[in-house]
């Protein structure tokens, strides 16, 4: 029987980022997963500047930020208007790249088992785990990282709690100007009403290509979603008749993506021997784009914090485990993921009067704070800084 002290199921974001930290930490790590290299999955496709500052805790950032490509400014529009040009602290870089250079930077100490793991037999001092191929490992710890695959933990008597089922989808695909190059580095086109079920579309640059990332809250059997893959571009133009205003002509080659969220929790973690990290513990819902941050916080309290005190001591039971689970840090950026999930949702798509005023009331808002950034921009001329005050002026009062 192979032992080690570390075994992680699953070598996707999670999984890849605890095996690069533990085994830079020195630690006897088995990852097993069962891709050599990670295949394309459409998943998270972009970090922002708080993400990536969490990152760089984990000690990963510099490689994975070289592999993606920061966009520099972001355009704001929404209604076929632009309200504001900020500057931008985003990354593009597609989930396969993401997962496949943090694996790269994972030191050979760690043993790559590539296979999938079928069961596991906890106590507080070893955990023995099997393999789908029969072979089986000691370890005084599993770090389960497989995502959406729910098998191992119903187990482990582990079960998932729905919270909102299909709270969101989100539609990828690559958009390419019709005659002229994009005027924008980046941009943010907001839903124009609550009937569209339409959060945004963000567009962001990876390499040379234009992604587009447009989120919907619809059910997954709406013929809106088929119509979508039939023909995006049209279907695209009669959602948001005002994006072409910013865009211009566009074309919309390729296939469309499509990932449905759901957003759960697992119950009964609270074990010997086995911590859950990332979506096997809990989903978040990817338009409020704190996905990537909530792998990172899971991952970087773990291996950073937590880890090192469990092995430290003579053996790792669920009153320990638990310390994990209740690491305050961890639970204030879950309940941050959680409360923007079902803010969007609610300013997306709730006609009350309560959303209705807050969406106007961001609306004001983003006008105003686009409109003073542009007056604090250097002008050639007075006569060009007073067109900018009354521009500013003028968008104020939504003229």
């Amino acid at each position: 029987m192979r032992q080690t002290d570390i075994v992680i199921a699953g070598g996707g974001l999670a999984g890849s980022i605890a095996a690069a930290m533990l085994g830079r930490a020195g630690h006897g790590v088995a990852l097993v997963d069962p891709h050599p290299v990670y295949p394309p999955d459409f998943r998270a496709e972009k970090i922002d500047g708080t993400q990536a500052r969490i990152l760089r805790r984990t000690g990963l950032a510099d490689a994975v930020l070289r592999a993606a490509t920061l966009d520099g400014e972001s355009w704001v529009a929404r209604c076929g208007r632009l309200i504001d040009k900020r500057p931008g602290d985003q990354h593009g870089i597609r989930y396969d790249t993401l997962v496949n250079t943090i694996r790269r930077e994972i030191p050979a100490n760690v043993a790559f088992i590539h296979g999938k793991v079928a069961d596991i037999a906890t106590s507080a001092e070893r955990q023995t785990v099997t393999l789908s191929d029969g072979e089986t490992i000691s370890a005084r710890l599993v770090v389960v990282a497989n995502g959406l695959n729910v098998g191992l933990r119903e187990r482990l008597g582990m079960r998932r709690r729905e919270i909102s089922k299909c709270h969101s989808i989100m539609l990828g695909f690559d958009l390419v100007p019709a005659d002229r190059a994009f005027a924008f580095p980046a941009l943010t086109y907001y839903g124009e009403q609550p009937g569209d079920r339409t959060a945004y579309i963000t567009l962001f640059p990876i390499g040379a290509t234009m992604r587009a990332n447009l989120c919907v809250y619809r059910e997954l059997d709406d013929p809106w979603l088929r119509d979508f893959r039939a023909a995006p571009r049209d279907t695209l133009m009669a959602l948001m008749p005002g994006l072409a205003r910013i865009t211009g002509a566009f074309e919309i080659p390729g296939s469309v993506k499509l990932r449905p969220a759901d957003l759960y929790v697992t119950t009964g973690v609270r074990q010997a021997g086995v911590v859950l990290v990332g979506d096997a513990f809990s989903t978040s819902c990817p338009a409020a784009g704190t996905g990537t941050g909530k792998v990172f916080t899971d991952v970087e309290r773990l291996c950073n914090v937590h880890v090192p005190r469990w092995l430290a001591g003579a053996g790792i039971g669920a009153d320990r485990i638990a310390a994990f689970y209740d690491d305050p840090v961890k639970t204030a950026y879950d309940a941050h993921s959680a409360e923007k999930a079902f803010d969007l949702r609610s300013l997306t798509i709730d006609p009350s009067l309560v959303w209705s005023a807050q969406r106007w009331l961001r609306y004001v808002a983003r006008r105003g704070i686009g409109s003073l950034r542009a007056w604090r921009l250097p002008q050639p001329a007075p006569v060009g800084r007073a067109r900018a005050i009354l521009r500013g002026v003028l968008a104020l009062f939504g003229t």
